[in-house]
């Protein structure tokens, strides 16, 4: 397997080492009441069984490929470069192949409830106070996905998540994070993890020597 866009292969494969090539197979990377998040592995030109997906989901890929779906009889194909997030819907039975030539690692956050019509009504939106680390990579009735990009010791000011998320890491996380009372606490997470979030209000400032990179799937 060639090196992720994002961080060594190696690394990958053990942080998703519930690898699968069909959803549900394995225990999924986090479940509770909101989602459900699932790693697959999808190997070079090897047809998976054929299935379906009843939820929306958020897909983000560890590598770039091009898979090829067939629906009965009807094919589509899709293409994603390294550290892609995309959307998905619901989806009929269908049958997947990855027809590139280098395996392909995906997180998918299933979303097991409907959009409640939630609005970020806070002044200090880390999109709005902090737009070069924070921006958005779409936006539905269910979700808002964020890309979260720093350099070494770059930090972000004080600013507010209201809705509760979850985090993809795409490169290693030495974060430390200073709440609005002054406690201090350091985050760490390996590429390949996942993690769940609620409110908070906190200021964050990058301890690595290399980039910092997450996908924040925050669910509305």
């Amino acid at each position: 397997m060639r090196n992720t866009l994002l961080h060594p292969a190696g690394a990958i494969a053990i942080a998703l080492a519930a690898a699968t090539a069909l959803p549900g197979q394995n225990p999924p990377l986090l479940e509770n009441e909101h989602v459900r998040v699932i790693h697959a592995l999808e190997k070079p030109h090897v047809r998976g069984r054929t299935h379906g997906h009843n939820v929306n989901r958020v897909m983000i890929y560890y590598q770039a490929g091009t898979q090829e779906f067939d629906e009965n009889g009807k094919k589509t194909k899709l293409s994603y470069k390294a550290g892609d997030a995309l959307w998905s819907p619901i989806v009929k039975m269908h049958t997947p192949e990855l027809i590139t030539d280098e395996p392909v690692n995906i997180v998918e956050v299933e979303l097991k409830q409907p959009g409640s019509g939630k609005k970020i009504t806070t002044l200090l939106d880390p999109v709005k106070v902090d737009p070069k680390h924070y921006k958005v990579e779409f936006q539905n009735d269910q979700v808002r996905v964020v890309r979260v990009k720093f350099g070494p010791h770059e930090s972000a000011p004080m600013h507010e998540h209201q809705l509760n998320r979850v985090v993809v890491y795409l490169r290693d996380q030495n974060v430390k994070m200073t709440t609005s009372d002054g406690k201090t606490d350091m985050a760490v997470h390996k590429a390949g993890e996942v993690s769940w979030g609620e409110a908070v209000k906190h200021k964050e400032e990058n301890q690595n020597d290399t980039p910092f990179e997450a996908i924040v799937v925050e669910l509305l």
